[in-house]
């Protein structure tokens, strides 16, 4: 999988509203047992994870992410930056991501950094 590509499943995860759609695209482009971390959340496997996206779009209905500028890719490891935002109207939060990819090109770890975000 590419790294566009494996952009692309992570923010369709982040917008999915079906927990089971959600689910198969964790399974997709996510390790088994990966971890995701930013300031607000932490989940370790595919069931946190889950868990955790259906959270946080509970948290900001409305809102969807989207991808914002190139992705950085080096041994192994990807950048990109984000927005939050309802279309149309200016984001409400954004940030940074760094991804730590297994062999076969699956998300194994994911932190993530705040630019803006609005207190929850």
């Amino acid at each position: 999988m590419n790294a566009t590509t494996l952009a692309d499943q992570y923010f369709a995860m982040w917008n999915e509203a079906d927990s089971a759609r959600r689910a198969e695209l964790i399974a997709g482009s996510w390790a088994e047992g990966a971890t995701f971390v930013d300031p607000s959340f932490e989940a370790n496997g595919h069931d946190e994870l889950n868990k955790l996206v259906g959270a946080a779009q509970h948290m900001f209905p409305g809102l969807s992410f989207f991808r914002i500028g190139a992705i950085d890719e080096h041994h192994g490891y990807l950048r990109w930056s984000w927005h939050l935002k309802a279309e149309g109207q200016e984001p409400v939060a954004g940030g940074t991501d760094i991804v730590v990819l297994t062999d076969d090109g699956k998300i194994r770890q994911l932190i993530g950094f705040h630019d803006f975000a609005p207190e929850h």
